[in-house]
């Protein structure tokens, strides 16, 4: 049997410290999901764009959120991230809790580190110069991080396994009751539009400030629901990965994660015959769609990398992966298209081929990028909440 492959985390400069040991195919593919928010979707576009090749056309779209109802892999990311970060709770909060650490003790961490993601949030939406409070958006990605999250790893710790289990339909088959059954003034029960929509419904009372789509966010309160159950999984994922080699071989962990990943899947597509799979929505059968490819992309990752241990390719994502919220915050602070330009302009200048210039201009970008995060990771500089 394979020894499971961990890199020693480096002490965090910025936040609470890292956990001891952190599973190398988590934070490569922590990375990989960074990479499209980053920039590495534009590859596709400017293909698309100055090449209108079919094939690159059909790439581009995949890079796109649909309009309302259905799924493209684009819709993934964000509920990746998500999963991933319910995936790492049983490494980082599991193992204080099996050293005797208080429940309420990590309960505060773990509040206020969601509360700061909530904040952070609002930041990237707004800025930070004060704006009228109508002008305000506070629902955020960020947030959604955070809230779901916080209220996952709370669940965790005051709750044995079958109960998470509990929580995990209860949230699912709740949203969607609520969804179809509650009326909304003027519209009727089970209107998922954007206007008529239960959540959307609840977010116009409820959230200050203005939405997203002024009567709908995307990130709202009411759609919170059924992204917990996104870290839930995480959280079962990274208990089957943390459990004993002696209980379970690396193969074994592989073909469950696999097996649970294509029920997620199959239970998902046939829930979207009665709740759309919808993103902004947040539905059920998104929930477990979303939740299915995550599950079968950490086996691939888990498989690669900590059984097979083919790590060469890995450093590139896990230097993304391990600073993944500096990355995400410095874009409102950084010009790095500024920078690639002073950098990489004259070079760029010299070559005549549009598609292949407009692509090497979205690599020059992401290098930038990537060595600012380079930097950080030689100085050990970690922005983790």
């Amino acid at each position: 049997m394979h020894s499971t492959t961990t890199v020693q985390a480096p002490e965090a400069s910025v936040a609470q410290p890292a956990p001891v040991k952190r599973l190398l195919s988590l934070d490569t593919l922590r990375g990989f999901d960074m990479f499209w928010i980053m920039g590495g979707e534009e590859i596709f576009h400017v293909l698309a764009k100055t090449t209108g090749a079919a094939w690159a056309i059909f790439l581009a779209e995949q890079f796109h959120h649909p309009d309302w109802n259905g799924f493209a892999p684009y819709d993934l990311i964000f509920p990746l991230f998500i999963f991933m970060a319910g995936v790492s709770t049983p490494f980082s909060i599991g193992s204080r809790l099996e050293k005797g650490a208080s429940r309420g003790e990590l309960a505060r961490k773990v509040i206020t580190r969601g509360l700061l993601l909530v904040l952070l949030g609002i930041i990237y939406n707004n800025g930070i110069l004060a704006k009228s409070l109508a002008d305000t958006r506070f629902p955020s990605v960020l947030g959604r991080i955070g809230l779901a999250g916080m209220f996952a790893q709370l669940i965790y710790i005051y709750s044995g396994q079958k109960a998470q289990y509990g929580w995990f339909g209860g949230l699912l088959v709740g949203y969607w009751l609520l969804m179809s059954f509650v009326p909304v003034p003027g519209c009727g029960a089970g209107v998922l539009t954007m206007e008529c929509s239960f959540a959307g419904y609840v977010d116009r009372l409820l959230v200050p400030g203005h939405l997203y789509k002024d009567v709908h966010d995307p990130e709202g309160l009411m759609s919170t629901m059924p992204a917990i159950c996104n870290a839930l999984l995480g959280i079962f994922a990274g208990n089957l990965l943390r459990t004993d080699g002696r209980t379970l071989s690396q193969q074994q962990k592989t073909v469950q994660l696999i097996f649970a990943g294509f029920i997620c899947l199959l239970i998902g597509m046939i829930w979207g015959v009665f709740f759309p799979i919808n993103k902004n929505l947040w539905t059920s059968s998104f929930m477990l769609v979303t939740g299915g490819l995550s599950l079968l992309l950490l086996a691939i990752f888990y498989w690669i990398i900590d059984v097979k241990g083919v790590t060469g390719w890995t450093f590139f994502f896990t230097v993304i992966g391990m600073n993944s919220i500096m990355i995400y915050m410095s874009e409102s602070f950084i010009d790095f298209g500024y920078t690639a330009r002073e950098l990489f302009g004259g070079i760029l200048g010299f070559i005549s081929n549009e598609p292949v210039k407009a692509v090497a201009g979205v690599f020059a970008f992401l290098a930038v990028k990537w060595a600012f995060l380079y930097f950080m990771f030689k100085k050990k500089v970690f922005l983790r909440v």
